[in-house]
């Protein structure tokens, strides 16, 4: 579209991971030589963490092009498996032939035993094993220590097998759980990716508008550099975002360069809230967004759809639950410390709602391919809740299943503005209304999604279904439930929740720590702030519903999350 109104060759700021493209700040060159080194470092395991959009899988493909040629390589990207799942893939990246013997399953000590082999006649011929694994903070204490166990093959100069593991801030603190210390004392590098700084940014625009064949003066106003590095705190990936659609709106505007009136116009498109939105215009805005991932994913590139201006839209100032129409939601039980800690009822076992959202996935049949028929669809909005609660492991069987979500601290939250994209970042199974052909209407439960597909649910049945079908029949109608932070006793209120006190200046504290909240936040109200900011979220300062959804996926609270569509 504006390539050639700016004389490039190409967009230049697309999100997908092209080495290319990679612009080397110092942190960068440190990152990467941080990965080098742990090749040639005598085996071990290698910790590469960073925030979202930092551009840790860029790296890694620059360094798997730089890899010494006598390197073997796995590489898993989707580290979401099972011990023996696992094992399979390391030795199908390997390419390493597992015998079957007989109609019997194939055991963890057969894998374990080949890999072995493989090593060893490896490391006869001077080669060495590298194990890559990207989002690794979505490994489980139980697969990490069985990766440690693989690290036992040694001889007496090196292990025989290197593994990197890169993943998000999350990855340092599981690392950090007493049960995987022996595997923390092996980790022989580690390096933490933070964010760019005002005048890194700067240099970043410049080094992919060049690489995108720009011959002359950047296109882009002092002025608007600096409004880019405010309003994407130096992550690259929505540097990306916020650019292209700045580009894009002074093309379609036949300005020379971009100001930074546009690039606040491009926020508000790319950054949306309903702050930046009337009423009168918020719904075709939605479905161009819609629209536009479904040509992303089409494409086989869904990061096209992204920087075109898909992002989750907020309500005014995160708004406060719906309440029951007859009375408010009943208090919520006060719970004991170490109950709330964790963020579950007195007297439930930890993690017990993920585990019973994936019983209940695991139990349903296997989903069938196409939207479901009309008249299997719940036929209201409360019918999906209930089926919302047992996901999450608790009976809502009233006739207001908001009310009796609370006795579980549980809230509902409900917005008609939601994108396929919010669904993505929000992770969280919800129930949505389609609208089928012919004017037939009703409700599903989304249990998992993927760039392929979604899973929808209504209790008995599932269906996998396209994205395409997804967006002709989905409106944006989103409710859900999420839990209410712990130590707040009264019905919840956006103008209530005070970052500064309590468990949420608890969790700001920690976040910025981590590196999830700019170190230059220096009290509550700012890291709010800037929470909200790094999420896409109005930076208004108030502790709303969505804006503590979110903080509670990044603190890791014991929620239900939408798992990836079945095959």
């Amino acid at each position: 579209m504006y390539a050639g109104y700016f004389g490039l060759t190409q967009l230049p700021f697309s999100i997908a991971p092209d080495p290319r493209y990679l612009f080397m700040s110092e942190r960068h060159r440190e990152a990467l030589a941080h990965l080098l080194y742990g090749v040639e470092g005598g085996g071990g395991f290698v910790l590469l963490s960073g925030e979202i959009g930092a551009g840790k899988t860029t790296i890694c493909r620059c360094f798997l092009e730089q890899i010494p040629a006598h390197c073997n390589v796995a590489y898993i990207f989707n580290p979401k498996l099972t011990v023996a799942e696992l094992l399979r893939t390391v030795c199908v990246e390997f390419h390493i032939p597992v015998p079957q013997e007989g109609s019997a399953p194939v055991t963890l000590k057969t894998y374990i035993d080949q890999l072995n082999e493989h090593l060893l006649r490896s490391h006869a011929a001077g080669q060495h094993n590298v194990l890559i694994i990207d989002e690794a903070q979505n490994l489980t204490p139980h697969v990490l220590e069985q990766l440690r166990l693989l690290t036992n093959l040694e001889t007496s100069e090196r292990k025989l097998l290197q593994i990197i593991l890169i993943g998000q801030p999350e990855l340092r603190q599981l690392l950090a759980q007493p049960e995987l210390e022996q595997l923390a004392q092996r980790v022989i590098a580690r390096f933490h990716l933070g964010a760019l700084d005002e005048g890194e940014t700067r240099q970043y625009v410049q080094h992919r508008m060049a690489v995108a064949g720009l011959q002359g003066p950047l296109p882009f106003s002092e002025a608007a550099l600096r409004r880019v590095h405010l309003l994407t705190r130096g992550v690259p990936r929505r540097i990306n975002l916020l650019c292209d659609r700045a580009l894009l709106g002074a093309y379609a505007s036949r300005i020379p360069r971009v100001e930074r009136a546009v690039v606040d116009k491009a926020a508000s498109e790319v950054f949306e809230t309903a702050d930046t939105v009337s009423p009168a215009n918020s719904t075709p805005r939605v479905k161009r967004r819609v629209g536009s991932l479904l040509l992303g994913a089409l494409g086989g590139a869904v990061s096209a759809a992204a920087v075109i201006g898909l992002w989750l839209p907020q309500l005014s100032r995160d708004q406060p639950p719906v309440p029951s129409p007859a009375a408010a939601a009943p208090e919520a039980p006060a719970g004991d410390t170490a109950a709330s800690s964790r963020g579950t009822t007195p007297g439930e076992p930890a993690g017990e709602p993920a585990q019973q959202a994936t019983e209940v996935a695991a139990a349903a049949p296997a989903p069938t391919l196409g939207l479901p028929p009309a008249d299997a669809l719940l036929r209201s909005e409360t019918a999906g809740l209930r089926v919302l609660g047992s996901v999450w492991g608790h009976p809502l069987r009233d006739d207001d299943p908001c009310a009796s979500a609370a006795r579980w601290e549980l809230q509902c939250y409900r917005t008609t503005r939601m994108t396929l994209n919010g669904l993505q970042q929000m992770d969280r199974p919800a129930v949505l209304q389609l609208h089928l052909p012919g004017q037939a209407m009703g409700w599903v439960v989304l249990t998992a999604m993927a760039t392929d597909g979604a899973t929808l649910h209504t209790g008995e049945q599932s269906w996998k279904v396209p994205l395409t079908a997804l967006a002709d029949t989905w409106r944006g109608e989103y409710a859900t439930l999420w839990r209410t932070p712990p130590d707040q006793k009264d019905r919840p209120s956006a103008t209530r929740w005070d970052p500064g006190v309590g468990w949420l200046a608890e969790q700001l504290q920690t976040l910025q720590t981590r590196g999830q909240v700019p170190a230059d936040a220096s009290d509550a109200q700012a890291r709010i702030r800037a929470f909200q900011r790094t999420q896409g979220l109005q930076g208004d300062g108030l502790a709303g519903p969505m804006t503590l959804m979110l903080l509670n996926r990044a603190a890791g609270v014991d929620e239900p999350r939408l798992a990836p569509t079945a095959p």
